[in-house]
This record gives structure tokens, C-alpha cells and sequence, in this order.
């Protein structure tokens, strides 16, 4: 695929776009509106703030409430306070670096915190449009439709997680990561999605998962090598070879995952270090009851399996199975409730449209009657190289949806899976009469829509949105939701009102 060519270009046209937009929305909304008194981690700042610390927090602000306080907080101070350990090291880690090196000529005029927090804007900025791109090149080695692989790369820029993308959250460079190792395993590169894999593990704990990936290539692998009739020995050398490279990188994707709890073992449950910690964050540990490494050995350094991070996510933020399936919930699942009902619609229609090559968990495809047309593979959404993607959002799903706090599902899977993206996508084409052949499309252009030029105008979605009257229940719904959880996301969570 030639990165240059028509439609990769109007992608990255689109998402630096919108990227542009959510930074100047969340700092309107930041500014107008008044921040709510929330319950959050707040810790207190050791420098005192200039005047272009003033100006980055009046600009940038709205990008660091709620979990963002915590990665700012690593990436300045590290990993102080036990509950600290439910957010993984690979985010905090880049912020830190592009602030120290990047950055370092604002070293004189802003402090280390406004520093870190311009360069997640800056780095979350990149990797969403990036991620957008790995996506539509992902979508056209996957699905084998350029306009499909188009459209969900679109809608990826605006995505209902879009204001999580922005912050300084680890959805962006998480999803840049995943969607890059996904194209890479697809175009046979194995060490590279393996080494991005690994990376994505390290940004966020269900990195862990795609491993699943990495297992299906490689059982695809075994099963479509030809078979010559060689001695036993011979027979079962490739097969072998191929377990222990499985094996190796599995260990790989997860190695990430075991170091950092590793360094959480050293730090609570050995003796503690001369680590010096600010008097003024051993007085916040000492108001809000966080532990610290000198605090005491906790509990969960006698388990069997001393895993930090099960013990923060069980004691601080009470993820468990069916634990939040309260009545006092509902308001929680009903936000969830669009990408929940999309998720899952997804999934029937796939399997109800692949059944037998569902049943072969993916890796055979059945051809079905005699002729030519029938042996051919379907592409678009229903390719069968789309089942291990299904799979994988599915499984993220389930998890999410029992096992979470299930508003995050939003952001959850629309960071992690590109099914969210790709079966939209699908029912647009198939439902709405403006994206078929183009003698259906109207003759008159509204006025509005003339403003943003000939070449704005080749964007699909631009086209549905110029011409919103004239569109479908379908592409009204699944548009809606998008922009207004992009708007209500912005409105809320950069003025610290709860959201997903």
C-alpha cells in the first residue's frame, strides 16, 4: 500500500483534524465551565507554578482530571503509593522522557508537571493519528476493501473514547501499538508484532490478551504447511519449531507484564530501601491511608502468586466478578449500553454469517458449493480473516462487561479491538443509499458544505454530515452516537463530572 495515496492521505487529514478540534473544544469547555468538587486523586504540587505553568494549565487542563492525575503523578514522582501500581509503567515512562528530552530547552520556564503534561498532549496527538493510520492499514490487509478500510479509519478519528484519547490516558498509545502489531502479524512480520505486542503490554494490562493473537497465526501456520510424507522424526520437527517459537513469544508479550510486578514485589515486600519521598507526599499517604513502600509489608506479599496488581484492582477499585451488577449501577450501564449492543451485534452477525467457519475456530475456511464464486473468501467485514478479531472483541467484552467497571467499556474497547470501527463501518455501506454508486448520490451540495472545498468533500463523512437530512436512520444513529459521545465526553470529564 502506497502511504501517500488518496485515501491515507485524507485519513491523516482528518484525524489531525479532529485531534485539533478536541484540544480547542476541551480547553473552551475547560474554561467556561466550572471544574465539580470531585472525590479524586489530587496530589500536591512541589513546584511553585510561573506564569507559563499558568498558561499550560489554562490550555491544557481539561487533559489531566481524574486517572490522568495518576500517570502525571508516576511520570514525576514514580511509583510512590500502592495504588499507584493499577496503572502500568509505559505511558508515565514516554511522558517522562519527552519532557526531559524533547522538551528540555522549556526546562527554565515551566515546571516538570506542566512539561509532562504538554507532551501528553503532544504525544497523545501523535499516536491517535497514528493509530488511525495503522488502522486503515490494518483494515486493508484484513477486510480486502480499500472504502471499508477507509470509512473505519474515519470513524476512528471520531471516536466515541475520543476525549480519553486526547487526555493523559494510555488509550492512545496503546491503541497506536496494538492496531501496528495487528498489521504486522497480518503481513507475516512476527518479530515486529511481537516486539509491539510487548510494548502494548506495557501500557496497558490487556495487552496481555493479544497474545491470543500471536497463538491463532501461528496454529494458521501449522495447519496450511503442506504436509510431505517424511519419517515421524522429520514430520514432527515443524511442528515443534513452531510451539517454541509460540512459546517464546508469548513470554515475550508477557514479559513486560512479570517485570513490572516484579518491581512491585521489591519495593512492599522486601526490605524497604533509602528511597527519599517528599515530606509532602508522606503527609498525604498519612491523610488519605495510602501505603507507601516504609508503611509495612501488605498482605498480598504472602500469596503464592504475589501480584500487585490483582491486589490493587480487588481492595482500591472493587473490580471483581459481577461486583458491580448493582441496582445503583444502571445510570453505569446504560452509558456502556451503545458500544456493549454494537459489540455484540457484531459478533452475531458475523458467526450467524460464518457459522462453519466459526465452528473451526477460524482456521479453516469452508468452500462450500462447487463453483468458482463460492470458493472464493467473502471480504469486507465478513473476510475470514475478520473471526480472530470478532474473538478478540468479544473476549474483551465479556470480561468488561462482568468483571469491570462496566463504564470504561467505552474506551475499553475503543482503544483495544478495531471491530468497533469495522462493523459500523460495515452497516454504513450496507445501509445508507449516499456511500453507493455515485449516480445515487444527491446533485446539489449544500451551501455549507461547498465552503470546505472539493477535496474535504471526498471524505465520506463529511459527505453523510453535509447531507444529514438526506441520510438513513442507520448512519443518523450510529453518527450520533459517536459525535455526542465525543462532545459529552469533552463537556464532562475535562471539568472532572463523572464519565466513562
Amino acid at each position: 500500500m502506497q502511504l501517500g495515496e488518496p485515501s491515507w492521505r485524507e485519513v491523516l487529514r482528518f484525524a489531525v483534524f479532529c485531534r485539533s478540534l478536541t484540544l480547542v473544544l476541551q480547553a473552551l469547555f475547560n474554561a467556561l465551565i466550572p471544574d465539580h468538587a470531585a472525590d479524586a486523586f489530587s496530589p500536591p504540587r512541589l513546584e511553585p507554578a510561573g506564569l507559563g505553568d499558568q498558561l499550560v494549565e489554562w490550555l491544557l487542563g481539561g487533559l489531566s482530571r481524574w486517572d490522568a492525575e495518576h500517570f502525571l503523578f508516576i511520570a514525576e514522582h514514580g511509583y510512590i503509593y500502592e495504588h499507584n501500581f493499577a496503572f502500568f509503567p509505559g505511558f508515565p515512562l514516554a511522558l517522562r522522557v519527552g519532557a526531559e528530552l524533547a522538551l528540555w530547552p522549556l526546562r527554565g520556564l515551566l515546571t516538570l508537571r506542566s512539561r509532562l503534561l504538554l507532551t501528553a498532549a503532544l504525544l497523545n496527538g501523535l499516536c491517535s493519528v497514528l493509530a488511525a493510520l495503522a488502522l486503515y492499514e490494518l483494515g486493508c490487509v484484513v477486510l480486502g476493501c480499500r472504502r471499508l478500510a477507509h470509512l473505519s479509519a474515519l470513524l476512528f478519528c471520531l471516536s466515541p473514547a475520543n476525549v480519553f484519547l486526547a487526555s493523559s490516558y494510555s488509550e492512545s498509545l496503546f491503541a497506536f501499538l496494538a492496531f501496528s502489531a495487528m498489521s504486522q502479524l497480518e503481513r507475516g512480520r512476527g518479530s515486529r508484532s511481537t516486539l509491539l505486542f510487548a510494548l502494548a503490554t506495557a501500557v496497558r494490562s490487556n495487552g496481555l490478551i493479544n497474545t491470543g493473537f500471536l497463538v491463532h497465526a501461528q496454529c494458521r501456520a501449522l495447519i496450511s504447511a503442506p504436509c510431505p510424507r517424511q519419517a515421524l522424526p522429520r514430520a514432527l520437527w515443524k511442528p515443534l519449531r513452531l510451539a517454541a517459537l509460540l512459546l517464546l513469544r508469548a513470554l515475550g508479550v508477557g514479559l513486560p507484564f512479570a517485570l513490572f510486578q516484579y518491581y512491585a514485589y521489591g519495593q512492599f515486600c522486601q526490605p524497604p530501601s533509602a528511597r527519599l519521598i517528599p515530606e509532602p507526599l508522606i503527609q498525604l499517604a498519612e491523610d488519605k491511608g495510602y501505603r507507601i513502600p516504609a508503611g509495612g509489608q501488605p498482605s498480598w506479599c504472602t500469596w503464592r502468586l504475589p501480584l500487585i496488581y490483582s491486589y490493587v484492582q480487588d481492595v482500591y477499585w472493587n473490580v471483581g466478578f459481577l461486583r458491580y451488577f448493582e441496582l445503583r449501577q444502571v445510570p453505569n450501564f446504560l452509558l456502556a449500553g451503545p458500544v456493549a449492543v454494537l459489540g455484540a451485534w457484531a459478533a452475531w452477525t458475523y458467526v450467524t454469517a460464518n457459522l462453519q467457519h466459526c465452528l473451526t475456530l477460524g482456521l479453516l475456511w469452508s468452500k462450500g458449493r462447487a463453483d468458482e464464486k463460492a470458493r472464493k473468501p467473502p471480504s469486507g467485514f465478513h473476510s475470514p480473516r475478520v473471526f480472530v478479531y470478532v474473538a478478540h472483541c468479544t473476549a474483551l467484552l465479556l470480561f468488561g462487561a462482568l468483571c469491570m467497571h462496566v463504564q470504561v467499556l467505552t474506551r475499553f474497547l475503543g482503544s483495544s479491538t478495531p471491530v468497533v470501527y469495522w462493523f459500523p463501518a460495515h452497516l454504513l455501506q450496507d445501509w445508507e443509499p449516499l456511500l453507493w454508486p455515485r449516480e445515487t448520490m444527491p446533485e446539489k451540495v449544500p451551501v455549507v458544505c461547498s465552503l470546505l472545498g472539493q477535496e474535504t468533500l471526498k471524505n465520506p463523512v463529511w459527505g453523510l454530515l453535509c447531507n444529514w437530512r438526506a441520510c438513513s436512520g442507520v448512519t443518523r444513529a450510529i453518527l450520533s452516537y459517536f459525535l455526542s459521545y465525543w462532545l459529552l465526553g469533552l463537556l464532562l470529564h475535562c471539568n472532572f463530572l463523572p464519565w466513562t
